[in-house]
This record gives C-alpha cells, sequence and structure tokens, in this order.
C-alpha cells in the first residue's frame, strides 16, 4: 500500500471525468488499471483554512468498472472516505433537472433471478449509506433518496416497477456498486450525483444525443466539485 490518502474521489462517466479535468488544467495526470488520476490541494476550515490533499479518480463507467475501481483505492490508498461526484437520469414527474440527490440507499436493479428468492438477491446488493456524520445544513440544497443502479440506461418500461417496487425518482449506473464496495471495507462513502436529463413514458430527454446529456453535466460537475470542501470538512479528517 501506498501512502495513505485520507480521501478519494471517484468519478464514473467519461464525460463526467472529462469536466473534471477541465476544472482542474494544471493537473499532473497519472495512470492506473481503470482510468487517471491526480492528486489535488482544497482549502477546508471555514474559520482557519487549511490545504487538504486528495485523490481524483476515474473509476471507470458500469458497474464492473466501479467495484473494482473502488476496491483498488481502497487496497491502495487505504481511505477514510470514499467521495462519488456524478449524475444520474430522472423519473420524470418525480424530480427536476438539476436536483442534487444526495443517496442515503443504493439498490442494484436490474438483477434477473429466476432460481431463488428475487427479492434476497435485490437485498444482498442493497446498501444503506450512514450520513449522520454530515450533521444538517448542507453545503448544497439536496435531495436525500435512494439511488437505483443497473447496467443499462433507465428503460421506459422499467420505471413504473421502479416507482411502485422501490419508491425510486432516479438511476445510474455505478453507486450502487460503489456503495456497497465501501460498506463491505468499512469506509465511510458519500454519494452525490445531479439530475441531467428525465426519462418518461415518451422515451429519455439525452438517448440518441449525448450532447444533450453533455450539456447538463457540465454545470452540476462544477456545483458539485466546488461544494467538495465543505463536505469533506464534516467528515473530521
Amino acid at each position: 500500500m501506498e501512502n495513505k490518502v485520507a480521501v478519494i474521489v471517484l468519478v464514473s462517466a467519461n464525460v463526467e471525468w472529462k469536466i473534471v479535468r477541465e476544472n482542474f488544467p494544471g493537473a499532473h495526470l497519472k495512470s492506473s488499471p481503470y482510468g487517471e488520476w491526480f492528486y489535488a490541494g482544497h482549502l477546508i476550515g471555514a474559520e482557519t483554512a487549511r490545504k487538504f490533499d486528495l485523490i481524483y479518480f476515474h473509476g471507470g463507467w458500469g458497474k464492473i468498472a466501479a467495484a473494482g475501481s473502488a476496491q483498488y483505492v481502497i487496497d491502495r490508498w487505504s481511505p477514510e472516505l470514499i467521495v462519488n461526484l456524478g449524475t444520474c437520469g430522472g423519473f420524470s414527474g418525480e424530480i427536476e433537472r438539476g436536483e442534487i440527490i444526495l443517496v442515503e440507499r443504493t439498490l442494484v436493479y436490474d438483477i434477473i433471478e429466476q432460481m431463488g428468492d428475487y427479492d434476497e438477491h435485490i437485498a444482498h446488493y442493497s446498501t444503506d449509506i450512514d450520513l449522520s456524520w454530515l450533521g444538517e445544513h448542507y453545503p448544497l440544497v439536496v435531495r436525500k433518496s435512494l439511488l437505483v443502479s443497473g447496467d443499462r440506461d433507465l428503460l421506459v418500461e422499467d420505471i413504473p416497477d421502479l416507482k411502485a417496487r422501490f419508491h425510486a425518482v432516479a438511476g445510474d449506473w455505478e453507486s450502487g456498486a460503489i456503495a456497497w464496495v465501501a460498506s463491505r471495507n468499512q469506509v465511510k462513502c458519500l454519494i452525490l450525483r445531479g439530475v441531467t436529463d428525465l426519462v418518461s413514458s415518451q422515451g429519455g430527454e439525452a438517448y440518441g444525443d449525448i450532447e444533450v446529456f453533455a450539456a447538463a453535466a457540465r454545470p452540476i460537475m462544477k456545483r458539485l466539485i466546488e461544494s467538495l470542501p465543505e463536505w469533506v470538512e464534516r467528515a473530521n479528517i
């Protein structure tokens, strides 16, 4: 294991990572089996500001890369806190574009079990995230919610069941894997995801046009990065 780094920021999608790099143009990029990473310094502390070094790490898209990269950073740097900054797709009528979800529970929904108990398998890959250390009065206006994860964009036909069965309002590809790995390793986890686009019975706003997603992701990622020092300060690291 290398020298301990207290905070690792995992970023999943390629578009999200591109935006992170735009916000740190002078970063010295290094490589891993999963993607690029770099050290960054943030000033934290409202009264006595101090420089705090952390790592931004491109973990990759999808549950396989997300789980693998989460375990990789834990084994390599032994962080006290893993932060996942990113985006998600919202359910039309349940949430608005631009809302930030503070994830308090994750659930992997794209499991198809035909031999055993479906609910038991869903429960196995569901994770309750302990957010008690955050206190109150968050740095951003957020919505605390469950986030469902699957290795696919949201399908219109899945949404009624996801709403009815799990009371879900949004979904992504990676949060479920990151939260599960962090929990297994007893590492604090903070997941913040902003809604870039909505999916309704007519389809997805960004489906077939990734530029819609990219344009919406840029201001969301910027807000999350700018607020990061205040979130980290609450971890008392």
